[in-house]
C-alpha cells in the first residue's frame, strides 16, 4: 500500500469517527471554515495567495470534537495558504453568497469536489455555484477520486498524462488563458490595429503548471514560426511538485536544492541558482541567476510596452501589480502609476494585437514568480519574441542575448 493511500486511510478513518458520532467541530477541523470576510472585492478574484501566511489558531475543540493534534498534518496544512482563510481567495464571494461555477473548483473544497466527482457528480467541471466559506481542506485532496487523478488538461486544450499527485496540483495551479484564447481574442486583427473593444487577457495567476510544461501545455503566447521548450525536466527525483514544495506546507524545499546548489543558503538564494553560461539577457553577465536574467528582460519587456502605447498607440500605458485589470491609461504620460490612475474605470482600452500579446506575456510570467525555476527557458523566449515583435515598432536593445 502506497504512503499516500495510508495516509488517506488514516485521515478518512479519523473523519468517519467524528462523523459516526456527530462531533465533528468546525473550528478544530477547519474544513467548513466560516469566512467572515472584510477585505474589499475587486474586480476580479486573486489566485490562492502566493507565499504562506500564518492561519488563525483554531479554536478550542467543543466536547466529542476531534482535537486538531489528532489530524495528521493539521500543523503544516494549517500554516499553508490553502488554509489561510483571511485572503481574498477565499472571501472575494461573500457579498454574493456563492462562488460561481467558473471559479468554485479552485477556491472552495465543495468546488474542487464536484469537478473532481467527488460529491457524486459527473467528473471533469463543476456543476453549481459553490457556499462561500471554505478554503481548500483536507478532504479536497484526501478521497478516492483525487487519489486517482494523475492526468490533467490545461486552457489550450493540451494535456498532460500520467502526472501522479502532480495533476492534482496543477489542475488549478495551471490559468485560465493560452496562446489557443488570445488568437481568438484578437481576430485575425492586423498587429497595430486599436480595438476599444478588446479587454485585457488575464492568465490569471500563479500558473506555474503551464509554466512547467511549456509548449506541452501553451500557456504563454507563443508567436508563429518560433519553437518553443516543452516540458522543464530537472534532474531526478525532483521531478513532480512534491519534490520541490512540501506537500501540506507548499514551501520550497529549500535544503534539498542547496543539496547540489552550492549558491543556495536560504529562499531569497535561490535566485542566484544558473548553470548555463550564456548571455540570455544580453547584459553580459553571464554570472547571475537565471532569476536575474529573467527579470532583466521582464524589466526590458514593461518599457517596450510603454514605449510602444506611447509612440504607435499615442494612448499612454501604465501597469499596476496589485490592481486589476493592471493595465491603465496613464492620464499625464509621466510612465508612472499615479493616483486614481490605477481604477478599473481606468483601465486600458486601446489595445492592438501586438500589444496585447506582449502584455499577455508580461503578466504570464510576471505572475509566476517562481517561473525562472519552473521553466526558466520557456520564459525567456516569451520574453525575448515579444521584445523582438515590439521591436518592428520601437527601439529595443538586447545587445547579443542568446535565446534558449
Amino acid at each position: 500500500m502506497s504512503t499516500q493511500r495510508r495516509l488517506h486511510g488514516r485521515i478518512s478513518k479519523v473523519l468517519a469517527a467524528a462523523l459516526l458520532t456527530g462531533a465533528v467541530s468546525a473550528s478544530a477541523l477547519m474544513l467548513a471554515t466560516q469566512l467572515r470576510a472584510q477585505t474589499p472585492t475587486p474586480a476580479e478574484p486573486p489566485a490562492p495567495a502566493a507565499a504562506p501566511s500564518p492561519a488563525a489558531a483554531p479554536a478550542p475543540a467543543t466536547a466529542g470534537s476531534i482535537p486538531a493534534a489528532e489530524i495528521p498534518f493539521f500543523a503544516e496544512w494549517a500554516s499553508s495558504p490553502h488554509a489561510n482563510k483571511k485572503t481574498e481567495p477565499f472571501n472575494h464571494w461573500n457579498k454574493e453568497g456563492n462562488i460561481p461555477v467558473e471559479c468554485a473548483r479552485c477556491h472552495s473544497t465543495p468546488g474542487f469536489r464536484d469537478f473532481l466527482g467527488a460529491d457524486g457528480s459527473a467528473p471533469g467541471k463543476v456543476d453549481h455555484p459553490a457556499p462561500v466559506g471554505t478554503v481548500i481542506t483536507c478532504v479536497a485532496c484526501h478521497n478516492d477520486k483525487t487519489l486517482a487523478l494523475t492526468s490533467v488538461t490545461f486552457p489550450s486544450g493540451k494535456k498532460a498524462m500520467n502526472q501522479g499527485s502532480a495533476a492534482i496540483c496543477m489542475s488549478c495551479h495551471q490559468g485560465v488563458e493560452s496562446v489557443v484564447s488570445v488568437d481568438k481574442a484578437l481576430g485575425g486583427l492586423a498587429d497595430d490595429t486599436v480595438e476599444p473593444k478588446l479587454e485585457f487577457i488575464n492568465v490569471h495567476y500563479g500558473a506555474a503548471g503551464a509554466m512547467l510544461f511549456g509548449a506541452q501545455a501553451r500557456g504563454g503566447y507563443e508567436y508563429p514560426g518560433k519553437t518553443y521548450v516543452g516540458r522543464f525536466a530537472h534532474k531526478e527525483p525532483y521531478v513532480t511538485c512534491t519534490s520541490c514544495h512540501e506537500l501540506h506546507t507548499v514551501a520550497v524545499k529549500v535544503d534539498d536544492c542547496a543539496a547540489c546548489h552550492r549558491e543556495v543558503t536560504d529562499k531569497a538564494s535561490l535566485r542566484k541558482i544558473r548553470i548555463s553560461k550564456a548571455d540570455r539577457d544580453g547584459d553580459g553577465d553571464v554570472n547571475e541567476g537565471v532569476a536575474q536574467e529573467v527579470e532583466h528582460l521582464r524589466g526590458k519587456l514593461l518599457a517596450a510596452i510603454l514605449d510602444y502605447a506611447k509612440t504607435v498607440n499615442g494612448k499612454p500605458i501604465v501597469y499596476e501589480l496589485e490592481a486589476y485589470p493592471y493595465f491603465f491609461y496613464d492620464k499625464n504620460g509621466n510612465g508612472e502609476v499615479d493616483s486614481g490612475e490605477a481604477i478599473f474605470p481606468n483601465r486600458y482600452k486601446a489595445w492592438t494585437p501586438r500589444l496585447m500579446k506582449a502584455a499577455y506575456n508580461y503578466q504570464f510570467i510576471t505572475k509566476d514568480p517562481g517561473a525562472y525555476a519552473h521553466n526558466g527557458a520557456y520564459a525567456i523566449e516569451l520574453l525575448q519574441d515579444s521584445l523582438n515583435d515590439l521591436g518592428t515598432k520601437v527601439k529595443v536593445d538586447l545587445g547579443k542575448a542568446v535565446r534558449p
